[in-house]
């Protein structure tokens, strides 16, 4: 006879911060935590986006809460607050989802926006880790960190983005083999493309970004950086991933008995994380020709 299979946690009384929870993935994840029945902290950087936020929220299960990633007392400060509402349950699962994307040729990337790719989407989301460990140790709790399909291969272009990619994905590894010990697991979300509002802000930073290099450096790539812009547009518009199906996912990372190490969201990202397992670099090189223009 075969052991029945464990059953899912249940969300009530379980308490999860959702940190970059103003718009698109973030947004989405919180309000879908909230109506399956979890209580949901989530992080906003202005006082009016968590009113609106509030205001979308299925029940009063959801509560914005300011923090900004790369303020150390902003996130204190929100860890404390959580603390304080939580009593002596604490929270019981961080979801890091804040970030933000730098697309430009790297030639044209001036370090301080590197800085601030870096800044946010990896010591971050660590001051953030560090900040609520203690009451995920005491809850012996879970975290999920939001990585996606450029943590498993590096696009031209998206370079400064994937490295804070890859760097959340190794940061994840080493925090998971570190917690294991004080019962806290730690997995990661990769979504593909999915239409969200963050094409037109990588839009408008890599167009800033390349207007601001020497013209004789932003002319070698002024026409391939185009190219590269649509076909990303594209692919993010036609792609049949929602942000409800990263939504799922977090809510399934969050509830599985046994929680995966890593979890893939959508079809491109399942194939991104093959193929860096199975090709030489070679034939990924080869592959990413006809975005750099290269014969």
């Amino acid at each position: 006879m075969l052991n029945p299979q464990p059953k899912p946690l249940p969300p009530a009384g379980r308490t999860v911060v959702v940190t970059g929870a103003s718009s698109g993935l973030g947004k989405e994840c919180a309000l879908r935590l909230a109506e399956r029945g979890f209580r949901v902290f989530a992080g906003v950087r202005r006082a009016e986006d968590g009113e609106r936020l509030r205001a979308e929220a299925p029940s009063a299960s959801l509560r914005p809460v300011l923090i900004d990633v790369t303020d150390e007392e902003s996130v204190r400060a929100a860890a404390a607050e959580a603390a304080g509402s939580t009593g002596e349950r604490g929270v019981w699962a961080l979801v890091n989802n804040a970030g933000t994307c730098v697309s430009a040729p790297l030639e044209c990337v001036p370090p301080e926006r590197l800085r601030q790719q870096l800044d946010t989407n990896v010591v971050g989301a660590l001051a953030v880790t560090q900040a609520f460990l203690p009451q995920l140790r005491q809850s012996r709790g879970r975290i999920v960190n939001v990585s996606s399909g450029l943590g498993s291969v590096a696009l031209p272009y998206l370079g400064a983005y994937a490295a804070g990619q890859f760097a959340k994905e190794g940061m994840s590894d080493a925090l998971r083999r570190e917690l294991r010990p004080f019962g806290v697991s730690v997995s990661v979300v990769k979504p593909g493309a999915i239409a969200t509002p963050i094409w037109d802000k990588v839009r408008e930073a890599g167009q800033e970004i390349l207007d601001g290099a020497p013209e004789d450096i932003a002319a070698l790539y002024r026409a391939s950086f185009a190219r590269f812009l649509q076909m990303n547009e594209e692919r993010a518009q036609s792609s049949t991933t929602r942000p409800e199906d990263f939504a799922r996912t977090v809510f399934r990372a969050l509830t599985a008995p046994r929680p995966r190490t890593r979890y893939c969201v959508g079809s491109d990202a399942r194939a991104a994380a093959r193929l860096a397992r199975l090709l030489p670099d070679t034939v990924l090189d080869r592959g990413f020709r006809a975005v750099t223009g290269e014969r």
